[in-house]
């Protein structure tokens, strides 16, 4: 199993489709066996999924994502635990431990640039500014 999580210094980062990294997790019999740091490259968005399937993830943790990313990794094959918030490794240990809830129905919704929206577990501003480290 390789895990994947939208990363920015030690923690699950707020929007799956501006992350600038994910820390990737080598699984081997519900353990941790190697983990590293991989930068996107600049993708965004649609093109994240690609990238996953490249690093070879079958799992993705995440804060908030828009619909189209959970359609496009629904189609790659890759399980999506969203609205995540706080440290990627103990999210991770969540997860092996069982305790992380699966919900392919999270989702970051933007609207107009200066309204709120739903972004998995809370509500932020659209530039995330204010919550980055919070989901």
């Amino acid at each position: 199993m390789r895990i994947a999580v939208a990363y920015e210094s030690g923690n699950v980062f707020a929007h799956f489709g501006r992350t600038g990294q994910f820390k990737i997790y080598e699984i081997e019999d519900g353990q941790v066996t190697a983990t590293r740091v991989v930068g996107t490259g600049g993708q965004g968005h649609g093109a994240l999924t690609d990238v996953l399937r490249a690093l070879g993830a079958d799992t993705l943790i995440c804060g908030g994502i828009g619909s189209g990313a959970r359609m496009a990794l629904a189609a790659a094959g890759i399980r999506l635990y969203g609205g995540v918030s706080g440290s990627a490794d103990a999210a991770v240990q969540s997860l092996l431990d069982g305790n992380l809830s699966y919900d392919p129905q999270i989702r970051c919704d933007h609207h107009g640039r200066d309204q709120e929206h739903d972004c998995g577990s809370h509500a932020c501003a659209q530039d995330h500014q204010g919550c980055a480290g919070n989901h």
